[in-house]
């Protein structure tokens, strides 16, 4: 006879499953790889209004929150007990200060905030645009972004903070300053817990007196790269994403095993629910990608990045475009495949930078409407 245990785990499976009463393993597959798709009456059928798109983006978000846990409501967004740690520290145009945040009560995250240096003739009240700068797997964590780590092309607040945006690094659950042994049962993944934190932290930029609430964006390289896209998914104040090595569809990450994704720092419910098969995934990044529009999204995916699959990364594009081209911003969605490995190489990012200016100029002067549905 079953003990308790395995008819808990049973039942968990089976109700997060039970999509599947519905649509077909192979429906699943279809779905996951195009956006522009969705099951009715049984059959796969395209999407080819606006209109329609509102509620594909919510079966999204619910396939995201199948693997990641649910992304909690705004009733929990209480006081942030924003703190500054130490006296600022003058960059070179830019000034550095730790400081630290409660996205949740009890939960201490530290950052760097970079503030760019007011010129002599700028006006006192005036308002920067502002960049959440998401670090790599690196034990330093938010000290990468903020130009305190070895390696010039990971310093993304650095370089940002010095051409004139507010930018926020903040320690990913694990990392840095930010010790977690994801015991809390009240977050099922360490990505929603990261993506909570993200959100919050976009509370915090709006809150301060220097930064432009209509013009924020993320960053980010590696785990900073998905983590970028994961919180532009749930945040909708977050207007341009940019990510580098951030990602791959599931089928073509190593070959299918998706076993890099399942730790406790990422997502369990992939092989405790849905067996590290892609063909049960219950969201992929076609979706994800499709899930920002229409807000600026910019792509790094190098040639030779034995982590993701480049290949994976296009196909995802290619189909994610589709709905881009139905909400009327075509542009919004660049991909870019420099020659080389697992780095945000030079050209590509000095391009994500003035991507990043102009997209969050245009939705500042709101050129585009806001078509995402809630």
């Amino acid at each position: 006879m079953a003990g308790p245990l395995v008819v808990a785990q049973f039942l968990v499976i089976w109700s997060v499953l039970g999509q599947f009463s519905e649509q077909t393993l192979a429906q699943n597959v279809q779905l996951r790889r195009d956006p522009l798709t969705v099951l009715r009456d049984g059959k796969i059928q395209a999407i080819h209004t606006a209109g329609e798109w509102p509620s594909r983006r919510a079966s999204i978000l619910q396939g995201m929150e199948s693997a990641m846990g649910p992304f909690p409501p705004n009733s929990n967004r209480g006081d942030l007990r924003f703190k500054r740690l130490d006296n600022p520290v003058r960059v070179s145009r830019h000034t550095r200060q730790k400081v630290s945040f409660e996205p949740s009560p009890g939960t201490q995250v530290k950052a760097w905030l970079l503030v760019p240096h007011a010129s002599e003739s700028a006006s006192q009240s005036k308002k920067y645009p502002a960049m959440l700068c998401l670090h790599q797997t690196i034990p330093i964590g938010k000290d990468e972004p903020a130009g305190l780590g070895p390696t010039p092309s990971k310093r993304q607040a650095f370089d940002l903070a010095d051409r004139g945006f507010v930018c926020l690094a903040p320690d990913y659950p694990s990392f840095g300053e930010y010790p977690c042994d994801f015991k809390d049962t009240a977050w099922k993944s360490g990505t929603m817990l990261a993506i909570w934190n993200n959100s919050r932290a976009v509370d915090l930029l709006c809150s301060l007196p220097e930064v432009d609430p209509a013009r924020i964006g993320a960053i980010g390289h590696s785990l900073g790269g998905h983590n970028t896209l994961f919180t532009a998914v749930f945040e909708p104040r977050i207007g341009v994403a940019v990510t580098s090595c951030g990602f791959t569809s599931f089928p073509r990450y190593m070959k299918g095993d998706l076993t890099g994704w399942t730790s406790n720092r990422y997502m369990p419910r992939i092989s405790a629910v849905y067996a590290k098969d892609p063909a049960k995934m219950p969201f992929d990044f076609p979706e994800v990608l499709a899930a920002i529009a229409p807000r600026g999204v910019f792509i790094s995916a190098p040639t030779r990045d034995d982590n993701f699959d480049l290949q994976g990364v296009r196909d995802s594009v290619a189909t994610a475009a589709g709905v881009f081209r139905l909400l009327g911003v075509p542009d919004r969605l660049q991909l870019r495949a420099p020659e080389g490995g697992h780095d945000f190489q030079e050209e590509t990012r000095l391009e994500a930078y003035d991507y990043i200016a102009k997209v969050l100029a245009e939705q500042s002067a709101n050129k585009v409407p806001d078509t995402r549905g809630k």
